[in-house]
């Protein structure tokens, strides 16, 4: 099944840039630790280092079980069709459902982000823990905002090929 196969390598896909992202900023970071010593990069580094390894830590996950989802969610399809009701519609709807709270989490530190630049007036340690919090959260929203709507076209070739199967 295409849409099968289409959506798992997107994931893994993705999942590269999750881990591209996170290289990145753990260099940046530490960089702008060691090398630009001043205060307002070492408070962007501390966001851009911690979120980065959550970053390499999905990315890395999704890239290595993608292959391996491929051929269980093949194999459930051509030998065992009923359990997509059972097993793969129940987790794609987990999936959406953790988009929602992640989206909330993300958009929620991009406003502590924005607060903490805003509230101190000069070019600060705090000022720069806001910029990197609101950049990294932002880019985890973006890339979020794709992932989930992947999902749900998934989801929803999951559901059409139940109806067809019934």
């Amino acid at each position: 099944m295409k849409f099968i196969t289409d959506y798992f390598n997107a994931e893994k896909f993705e999942s590269l840039f999750f881990v591209g992202i996170g290289i990145l900023a753990i260099v940046s970071g530490i960089y702008f630790w060691f090398v630009i010593k001043e205060p307002f990069q070492k408070g962007i580094a501390i966001p851009l280092i911690l979120i980065a390894f959550i970053q390499i830590t999905v990315g890395a996950i999704v890239y290595v079980r993608s292959p391996k989802d491929i051929l269980t969610v093949q194999n459930i399809v051509k030998i065992e069709p009923e359990k997509i009701q059972t097993i793969e519609i129940p987790r794609m709807e987990l999936v959406m459902k953790n988009f929602v709270v992640y989206r909330y989490v993300e958009i929620a530190l991009m406003l502590l982000g924005l607060i903490l630049y805003f509230y101190f007036p000069s070019i600060s340690f705090w000022k720069g823990i806001g910029l990197g919090l609101f950049m990294q959260a932002g880019f985890m929203l973006l890339l979020d905002f794709f992932a989930e709507k992947r999902g749900k076209e998934y989801l929803q070739h999951l559901t059409i090929l139940m109806t067809e199967n019934v």
